[in-house]
């Protein structure tokens, strides 16, 4: 049997000659949706890596200033540094109005919860924006590969059935290469779906460190006690009881 011959008829180009229009299109958006799908793996994934070194940064000089005003020096458009602008000016703004009106409908803690988890809530939709991009093109590229298949192989039955001649060397060329197309939605399919995934995964570490971050801010805030400080007096207590 000849291996040149073979190579030549069910390649990869042989494969693209047979192809009609609806065929191609589904290639092509095929193409389009990996594209896709990598261009919001690579830039979330590295939008997550920079985010979590900038925010360990941000958050490391929060609880090493002295005043407020110092860490508003070294303010930078992180999730950390937003949660904590949202804080802060509300909790100027709740001492303001304290001082201006008699009658206050709530709590400076209430006050300062609801803004923090507004904030924390814009942080979040910032950090999964997209992610649903790649759980779509998980779930309906195998389709839409599917569907080539099914043109595919509807369309090599009919040119079977015209020749009349179903031996299995007539019959191998055209549903292999419209077997194609189910691999083609596969290899788009998988990689969007681990990308989602771990994305997903690496969203949530962080965002339950920013919300650890929310409370220890919310206690600094309304009580005006920091974290670390509470914890070495904690310490302290612990070794005078040993």
């Amino acid at each position: 049997m000849n291996i040149e011959f073979l190579s030549q008829s069910f390649g990869f180009a042989t494969f693209l000659q047979h192809l009609n229009f609806i065929s191609m299109s589904v290639i092509l958006l095929l193409v389009f949706m990996s594209i896709l799908s990598w261009y919001v793996i690579i830039s979330k994934t590295v939008q997550l890596l920079f985010t979590n070194w900038r925010s360990n940064k941000i958050l490391k000089a929060f609880w090493q200033v002295k005043t407020l005003e110092a860490f508003m020096a070294i303010f930078k458009t992180d999730p950390v540094s937003n949660l904590a602008l949202q804080g802060i000016n509300a909790n100027v703004y709740y001492k303001e109005q304290a001082e201006t009106n008699s009658t206050i409908l709530c709590t400076h803690s209430e006050f300062l919860s609801r803004n923090l988890r507004r904030a924390f809530k814009e942080e979040s939709a910032k950090l999964e924006s997209n992610l649903s991009l790649l759980a779509t093109i998980g779930s309906t590229a195998p389709f839409i590969g599917l569907f080539g298949t099914v043109l595919g192989i509807y369309e090599a039955l009919i040119t079977i059935s015209a020749r009349g001649n179903a031996a299995l060397d007539t019959v191998a060329a055209p549903i292999g290469e419209a077997l194609i197309m189910t691999a083609f939605g596969l290899a788009v399919a998988i990689p969007a779906v681990i990308g989602y995934n771990a994305l997903l995964r690496g969203n949530r570490a962080f965002l339950n460190k920013l919300d650890g971050f929310a409370h220890d801010l919310h206690t600094y805030l309304n009580t005006g006690n920091r974290m670390d400080m509470k914890n070495q007096a904690y310490v302290k207590f612990l070794k005078k009881l040993l």
